[in-house]
């Protein structure tokens, strides 16, 4: 089974472009949202982020405080960098589980998208890279309307991004978000492919 990363910057329209991928019958791992949930679950990272970030990691009902633990990250790299360092080791033995389990399957291939991919090193690991490109005032867009956050908040947080063209020099596939170009011939295209790289 060919082991597929799918990335792009902070509203590119990743999720979107799985979607597809999954209407097509391709597994799809939400590494974004799988580390959201270990970091919730998993005993071990809960301990980590409280020792890096102090009690108020947690609300009062112990779930993990996002408001405050992304008002840090996004303005101290070394924090994020140490946050990371924290949760990429746990959530790479849940989708290395995740895959040994398709690969009895026998699917063609799987997807794992994650917004940093390239940042963690993590697309080494795989086969193939996909990256979601969109035009930077599209994302910002995006990202204002579904995070209801600031213009300026959207910008820390893609400036704490690898700039979108260093990822695109890494991808096999380009899969354009933009108005003019349709997602559902770009993702059946690159199915194919990876179809026939069997």
């Amino acid at each position: 089974m060919i082991k597929v990363g799918i990335t792009g910057g902070i509203g590119s329209g990743k999720t979107t472009v799985c979607e597809i991928f999954e209407r097509l019958g391709v597994p799809v791992y939400y590494a974004d949202k799988q580390a959201k949930y270990l970091m919730e679950t998993d005993k071990n990272l809960r301990e980590g982020i409280r020792q890096l970030f102090g009690e108020d990691a947690f609300d009062t009902e112990n779930n993990l405080n996002r408001a405050y633990i992304a008002g840090i990250v996004f303005k101290d790299e070394e924090k994020l960098l140490a946050l990371n360092a924290l949760v990429h080791p746990a959530v790479k033995a849940d989708y290395d589980s995740w895959n040994a389990i398709l690969a009895r399957k026998e699917y063609p291939y799987s997807l794992k998208e994650a917004a940093l991919l390239v940042e963690s090193g993590s697309y080494k690991d795989l086969d193939k890279l996909i990256v979601v490109s969109a035009p930077l005032a599209d994302r910002i867009k995006r990202v204002m309307a579904r995070d209801n956050i600031s213009e300026e908040q959207v910008k820390a947080r893609i400036d704490a991004q690898l700039p979108e063209l260093e990822k695109v020099k890494l991808a096999d596939y380009v899969i354009d978000n933009n108005l003019i170009m349709e997602l559902v011939p770009q993702v059946s295209k690159v199915h194919l492919d990876l179809l026939n790289a069997q």
